[in-house]
């Protein structure tokens, strides 16, 4: 098969369009033809080096830890060759085929365009986990640092869901899109401390942390409880300052869970770019500006 491979790690250009091994699914695994798989930041992160736990890979590499296909091999119950899915995996989505045990992958819905498949795993499920862990009442405040990125935006659509007050930081080419999802926006930027300051003279009682550095800094100012600051970026930071990190509480039912709030109209998920495959480096290079709505997504 054909997959974006990287054979030494570094910047986007390390990555080609090139032949691999096609991977053949095992007990209780399916094999799945890959229509379309998001690009995360962390993608870009390991192809340049870092390793997270979680994740055990070598050389040559894949990227990618979410996508949306067909099924064409199954040694699974409840699947089937020909069975549309959207699913989740630890690497190796950005490829022709990828192999995943079942109990990661869930029926795509009819409705939900391939790309929107495609990338929504990861950025829904992370959102969804981190409001899990925080957990907004409702009349709270909650503050999101990158507010209109593919997290970002799901975090701030079930914070309101919740009945939460939600404050977001994004560029100001983002700000109406997040006055749309009932957010009250705030400009990245210079003079960001002052501008959240003001809308936040109370301080916020939860924080969601997408950009690190800064952002972080200005959290640990703006809420008193550093056990409902949650830090999506910054983990080197994390345990020193006693704020928390996303748990690894992916499933096939959240996922469906999610995707069915999807097609019901009740959670929107903008998709910023969709390229082909074969220029996945490219893909990269934009995810790594950290800036943009939505999600960029590889395309068969």
């Amino acid at each position: 098969m054909k997959a974006a491979l990287y054979r030494r790690t570094g910047g986007p250009e390390v990555l080609e369009w090139s032949d691999i091994e096609t991977p053949e699914a095992g007990p209780g695994e399916v094999r799945v033809r890959v229509r379309a798989a998001g690009v995360q930041p962390i993608d870009c992160a390991v192809r340049a080096g870092f390793v997270p736990g979680w994740l055990k890979t070598g050389l040559p590499g894949i990227p990618g830890n979410e996508f949306a296909g067909v099924v064409d091999q199954s040694r699974a119950d409840g699947f089937a060759a020909g069975d549309e899915v959207l699913g989740f995996g630890f690497g190796r989505s950005a490829a022709e085929f990828v192999v995943v045990p079942a109990a990661q992958v869930t029926a795509k819905p009819a409705a939900m365009p391939w790309e929107v498949a495609g990338g929504f795993s990861a950025a829904a499920q992370t959102a969804h986990i981190a409001l899990e862990l925080l957990a907004p009442k409702p009349g709270e405040t909650i503050l999101v640092h990158g507010a209109a990125g593919a997290v970002g935006g799901v975090a701030v659509q079930l914070a309101r869901r919740a009945k939460a007050r939600v404050v977001g930081t994004a560029s100001a080419a983002n700000h109406d899109y997040l006055r749309s999802l009932g957010v009250e926006p705030a400009e990245y930027g210079e003079g960001l401390g002052d501008r959240l300051r003001a809308l936040l003279p109370d301080g916020a009682d939860l924080v969601l942390d997408g950009a690190g550095g800064e952002a972080l800094d200005l959290s640990l100012e703006l809420c008193a409880d550093r056990t409902r600051i949650l830090t999506l970026v910054d983990h080197g930071r994390a345990a020193g300052l006693g704020v928390r990190t996303t748990e690894n509480l992916r499933s096939a039912a959240r996922l469906a869970e999610l995707a069915a709030l999807y097609v019901a109209g009740e959670l929107r998920f903008p998709i910023r770019r969709s390229v082909p495959m074969w220029t996945a480096a490219e893909a990269h290079r934009e995810v790594e500006t950290g800036h943009g709505r939505g999600k960029v997504v590889l395309v068969a």
